[in-house]
């Protein structure tokens, strides 16, 4: 090693491996010609300066994988609406006289059937029934009760598909949400939004795929969010989710130093472009067509990104539609209205987090303000959506990882009560994308407790939203470790009951 010359050192792994690769590359090039090696070549919307080609991946990695869609889809991209904590079901969308009825009573061991519960309740020395606080009144012409906490979103029950049949086994925060964003309680699974991105590519040269908006609750926090939950798993690390940020700069770095201008940022991404490729010849290693295709983007986002969190274009009677905190950066409600600018622009999965639903106690209290953040925005969006023509191809998804018990943690209370966790059934719904507006889907027992009717498991949902996007979610694999990977696992059915 000197200092003019860089020799890297290998171990006898790296010499196995690298030689075993060219030997291939080299047997596949005398037996198929030049078409067997990797070609890197210039993407849509690169601009180069004369004399230099812009060096990035083939345009088949924007465009998904061969053979996708596998039908015709009726939607073309999602809007999940992610509430994070988990909302009380009970007080929100399934309305239960009985617990008004049985007030403080014990929940009947014929309805607990020994089923498993947290470990927050388990020492109590009985379990309250907990009716709601609040009443349901029926919505639109389909007439589907909703709480009075969403007047919006009652308003708009016609343009609903209400599942009340909703099942997950995760009985905690952190697998419950992973399960509903990765199909699994592990750590480690591509999401959602990376498969689709992995599947169908981008529609949109000059954004990501997949966009991650996370909301900043002005009074509580609530639970962390970890990257992971939006992240792509043993996929190709160009599918995760890029997460927009509420303030300052939207995505980190993507703004050039003082002194860069365009045209120097150009020179210097054709240079890194070059090494890459020259990397990637010795090591065949296809996380550096990941690095060259994202500096690519990152490029073309320093113009497309600006001009899409400006608001000063919208009318004034579509930014008071979505309710005062629209003019706050990182509220729920400019959120809802970036996803619609979103959506307009061709992004295929936009995921909303919204957090604190964990109200373990203080729900009374609590639950209102959630309900406040969230009602008008989530309305607005699908009105705004239908206005614009676009709630026909977008499948918008409201919910949380799993709903609330039916009997209080601690002492029940007319007045001041707490829930916890509660996956054996549970409500979210669904609206565009060729599902059913106007239905309620699925029954849960007197209680809320068990599912009597249609069960929807979390893995028939992410099939259901696959099917909508025409992927068969039993073709969309990915071979990792010697199996082949898919965001149902072994499991789910799509819910043809709801599709249009």
């Amino acid at each position: 090693m000197s200092c003019h010359r860089y020799e890297a050192l290998h171990t006898r792994r790296d010499f196995l491996a690298q030689t075993g690769l060219g030997l291939g590359t080299a047997a596949l090039a005398q037996l198929f010609g030049a078409e067997a090696l990797p070609a890197l070549s210039s993407p849509a919307g690169a601009e180069p300066l004369a004399g230099r080609p812009p060096l990035s991946v083939s345009p088949a990695s924007f465009n998904g994988q061969p053979g996708l869609p596998h039908f015709a889809s009726k939607a073309k991209r999602v809007i999940c609406l992610f509430q994070s904590g988990g909302p009380s079901h009970l007080d929100l969308f399934d309305d239960k006289p009985v617990l008004r009825a049985r007030f403080n009573e014990d929940l009947p061991d014929s309805v607990r059937r020994g089923q498993r519960i947290t470990g927050m309740v388990a020492s109590q020395a009985r379990l309250a029934v907990q009716p709601s606080k609040w009443d349901f009144q029926p919505g639109g012409n389909c007439g589907t009760a909703i709480s009075d906490l969403l007047p919006h979103t009652r308003a708009i029950a016609d343009e609903l598909c209400v599942i009340r049949s909703m099942q997950t086994e995760a009985i905690n925060h952190d697998p419950a949400i992973t399960f509903f964003q990765s199909g699994s309680q592990l750590p480690g699974r591509p999401s959602m939004g990376a498969w689709v991105d992995y599947g169908l590519g981008r529609l949109n040269e000059n954004l990501p795929s997949f966009v991650v908006l996370v909301s900043v609750n002005a009074k509580r926090t609530g639970q962390g969010l970890l990257a992971r939950l939006w992240g792509s798993g043993f996929l190709p690390s160009a599918h995760q989710g890029v997460q927009f940020r509420s303030a300052g700069e939207p995505v980190l770095y993507l703004n050039d130093p003082a002194g860069i201008t365009r045209e120097r940022r150009r020179v210097m991404l054709d240079s890194i472009a070059e090494l890459n490729r020259l990397q990637h010849a010795q090591s065949g290693d296809p996380e550096i067509e990941t690095r060259i295709k994202q500096f690519e983007l990152a490029y073309r986002m320093q113009r497309s990104v600006p001009e899409l969190m400006e608001l000063t274009g919208e009318p004034a009677a579509v930014l008071e539609s979505y309710g005062p905190d629209v003019t706050q950066p990182g509220s729920f409600a400019r959120n809802c209205l970036l996803a619609r600018r979103l959506a307009e622009r061709g992004v295929r999965f936009i995921q909303l987090y919204h957090r604190d639903w964990d109200h373990h106690g203080g729900l009374d209290e609590h639950l209102p303000n959630l309900a406040r953040d969230t009602d008008q925005p989530s309305a607005a969006l699908v009105r705004d959506l239908k206005q614009r023509g676009l709630l026909e191809d977008t499948l918008v998804i409201w919910g949380g990882e799993f709903g609330r018990t039916p009997y209080a943690q601690g002492e029940a209370s007319r007045e001041k009560f707490g829930r916890d966790h509660h996956g054996k059934a549970f409500s979210l719904w669904l609206a565009g994308g060729g599902v059913k507006p106007g239905i309620t889907y699925g029954a849960s027992d007197d209680f809320g407790f068990n599912v009597t009717e249609h069960p929807v498991h979390i893995h028939d949902l992410q099939a259901t939203v696959l099917h909508q996007l025409g992927i068969d979610h039993e073709r969309l694999t990915y071979k990792f470790q010697g199996r082949q990977y898919r965001l149902t696992d072994v499991h789910g059915q799509v819910v043809r009951g709801i599709l249009v």
